[in-house]
Order: structure tokens, then C-alpha cells, then sequence
């Protein structure tokens, strides 16, 4: 028997760790039944490792050459850690694996020191991809886009970990790439599937 992938780990992780089901309020203002809560995967031990390898592995997959990975703060903050952790223990075992530093997007200026909004790694013309814990509206991944692109960035891919399938979140953010491609880890509705299986072994 084959070990499950980092994805299909991540996948359990989060149907364990992060969704939850009931009524709640989005920050969006709308509701839903459930409740997807990433960073307590992506801040615990083993789901960040597990969250960086499955980030690097769907990047590899889909041919994405970057030097750095970033987001806005705080949904991205772990993800980029992570992978960017990640990237660096591939390239302690296979010195040709390329580094991938990591950045952060300030929701405003700071108003003091070097009054940046990106903190980490920037450099005018890389190649960077954009992360976010969850595409609801999109808009705080849209928000990390123009900012990387307003500091000289090339944003070559946009990754999120959970989609939440939602009619104006995807269309908002390949508005906003401009050709490049917008990636998910996995949809709500795989997370929602998962969890509910779990319960169901469980209760059985």
C-alpha cells in the first residue's frame, strides 16, 4: 500500500483540525453552515509541515517557477513560513531544489521606519506566488496582488488552500492575476466530504 501524499495528509488534517459545522458569520457579512478556520492546521506542527510540502509539490506539478512566496498578513503569515521552510529542507537534500523566500503584506503602510508594506524578501522583477488560507470573495489575495505588483513583483501563480466555491471568489482573483494561474489546494466541499467521513468512522 502506497503513504498518502502531503496533500492527501493536509486534506485530513484539516477535516480533523479546521472545519467546523454549524451557523456562522463570514467576515464577507454573509453566513454558512460551516466554518473553515486554516491556521489552526497551518500554525500546528505537523499541518504546517504538511501545508508547505503540498504547496511546493502543487507548484512542481503545474510547472510554476518562483523565487518567493507571500501573502497578507495573517491568514498567509504561517503559509509562507511553511513553505518556505519546506523549500529549504528539498534543497538541503537536493542542492539543485530551488529556494523559495517568503514576503508579507501589510494591510497599510507603516507609519514609521521604512514606512514599507512589504516585509521579507522583495526584489523588483521576481517571480513570486501569492498564498491565502481561504478564497471566500477573494479579496485579501486580490489585495496581496496589487501590492506585489505595486513593489516590481512578477506574480507568476496564485495558491489558496481551501476555495470556498463561492460565484464571485475565483472570477475576482484571475481578474486580479491577469493570466496568471489560480490554484487550490482543495475545494470546501472536498473538506466538508472528508470531515463528514470522519465523523461517520467515528460514530461507527
Amino acid at each position: 500500500m502506497t503513504s498518502p501524499t502531503h496533500a492527501q495528509q493536509l486534506l485530513s488534517h484539516l477535516a480533523r483540525t479546521s472545519f467546523r459545522l454549524g451557523l456562522f458569520k463570514l467576515s464577507s457579512g454573509g453566513t454558512s453552515d460551516y466554518y473553515i478556520d486554516c491556521r489552526t492546521t497551518t500554525l500546528h506542527a505537523q499541518g504546517g509541515r504538511l501545508t508547505g510540502h503540498a504547496i511546493l509539490e502543487l507548484l512542481e506539478e503545474n510547472g510554476i517557477d518562483a523565487e518567493a512566496v507571500g501573502g497578507l498578513t495573517m491568514g498567509a503569515d504561517p503559509i509562507v513560513s511553511n513553505v518556505a521552510t519546506a523549500s529549504a529542507w528539498r534543497a538541503q537534500a537536493n542542492p539543485s531544489a530551488p529556494l523559495l523566500h517568503g514576503f508579507l503584506v501589510r494591510k497599510a503602510e507603516k507609519s514609521h521606519g521604512t514606512g514599507r508594506r512589504i516585509e521579507g524578501f522583495c526584489k523588483e522583477g521576481a517571480r513570486v506566488v501569492v498564498v491565502d488560507d481561504v478564497c471566500t470573495t477573494g479579496a485579501s489575495t486580490v489585495n496581496a496582488i496589487e501590492a506585489a505588483r505595486e513593489a516590481g513583483m512578477t506574480v507568476v501563480a496564485v495558491v489558496c488552500i481551501v476555495e470556498r466555491e463561492e460565484a464571485n471568489g475565483r472570477p475576482a482573483v484571475e481578474e486580479a492575476a491577469t493570466g496568471a494561474p489560480f490554484l487550490s489546494l482543495f475545494t470546501a466541499s472536498q473538506v466538508r466530504a472528508e470531515h463528514v467521513k470522519q465523523l461517520s468512522a467515528a460514530a461507527s
